[in-house]
């Protein structure tokens, strides 16, 4: 993932400090950094996919659709994923993430 995530510091440094330095430096650090073993782009979709299915319907799937965006998920791509998913996970939940992504593959 391109750029260092300051998002666990900048909402929960103060309040969950070792919380936050997980979400930093573990998740977005170390793990995401793994680009040998899955690219950033595939991460990408699986991290989609799960937010989705898991039902995190918020500012994180959104994030993690720009995300996808800029790791080179096509706006084709995504309705293809979302589509998929749809059966899997909801067809609520797909409609929640298909108006997030219609908004960020627009803009």
């Amino acid at each position: 993932m391109s750029g260092k995530i300051t998002a666990g510091q900048d909402e929960l440094g103060a309040f969950a400090p070792q919380f936050a330095a997980l979400n930093d430096e573990v998740l977005f650090g170390q793990v995401w950094s793994r680009e040998e073993q899955l690219s950033p782009r595939d991460r990408s979709l699986v991290t989609v996919s799960a937010l989705m299915a898991g039902g995190v319907l918020d500012g994180s799937l959104r994030f993690h659709i720009q995300k996808a965006k800029e790791n080179g998920v096509t706006g084709q791509e995504m309705a293809e994923a979302l589509t998929q998913l749809a059966f899997y996970a909801g067809w609520p939940k797909a409609w929640a993430a298909f108006r997030m992504a219609k908004e960020v593959y627009s803009g």
